[in-house]
């Protein structure tokens, strides 16, 4: 458990960080609205995943290796997500349910904090990014089937413009701008580098120009 260990989930939350917390609470929207479209009917396949931050004085944020024999993105670095089920309400139905599936975050320990506009993937994919609170400390039950690996990173970090860049990248029809953050052997780029650089523009005002608007096309 982190250092503010008093109290109930929400008030331990809201009292660890109180300056970032305001600021994500004044800069996210938490409508927590239905998915726009009945399922099959979205002009893209719809995707939702959960970006946690833990209730210490430092928060850090989730991250997985994707394992290695998955057919996409094998070995990128990823938040706990997936695909939209017809049993999925909300966006957050889906980043829940597929967190707790990944790695082990059930529920009724995650605190919605809010939503960032959901992006469209190179892929083709519409994602929607939950933001959630837990508390630090957590035991992790990791679907090997999912990740390789999981680790923790202090979001602050990635508010540091040194370790970020954009950089054009071209699939033989078009050019892209893609983000990319360099945190020791990791290179964090595309869709969760694009999340993790608005959620450090939103938490701590970074400034970080992705060089494109990622709600418009892929």
């Amino acid at each position: 458990m982190g250092p503010c260990a008093d109290g109930d989930r929400v008030t331990r939350l809201m009292s660890c960080s109180e300056p970032l917390y305001e600021r994500l609470k004044s800069g996210l929207s938490l409508e927590q609205a239905p998915w726009p479209e009945d399922l099959g009917e979205a002009r893209w396949p719809q995707a939702a995943v959960l970006v946690t931050l833990t209730d210490s004085a430092r928060p850090e944020v989730l991250l997985g290796r994707r394992a290695n024999h998955l057919p996409m993105h094998p070995g990128e670095v990823a938040f706990p997500g997936g695909k939209r089920e017809s049993v999925d309400a909300t966006p957050w139905d889906t980043a829940l349910r597929e967190a707790e599936e990944e790695v082990g975050i059930a529920a009724s320990v995650s605190v919605p904090l809010g939503e960032l506009p959901p992006l469209i993937t190179r892929t083709g994919f519409e994602v929607h990014p939950c933001i959630a609170g837990v508390p630090a400390g957590l035991n992790l039950v990791v679907d090997p089937g999912e990740f390789d690996s999981v680790f923790y990173q202090p979001l602050d970090a990635f508010a540091d413009p040194g370790v970020f860049r954009v950089e054009p990248m071209s699939d033989g029809q078009r050019e892209r701008m893609v983000p990319h953050y360099a945190l020791g052997a990791d290179n964090i780029w595309g869709v969760t580098a694009a999340i993790l650089a608005q959620l450090a523009n939103v938490a701590y005002d970074a400034g970080l120009d992705l060089k494109r608007d990622w709600k418009l096309k892929p």
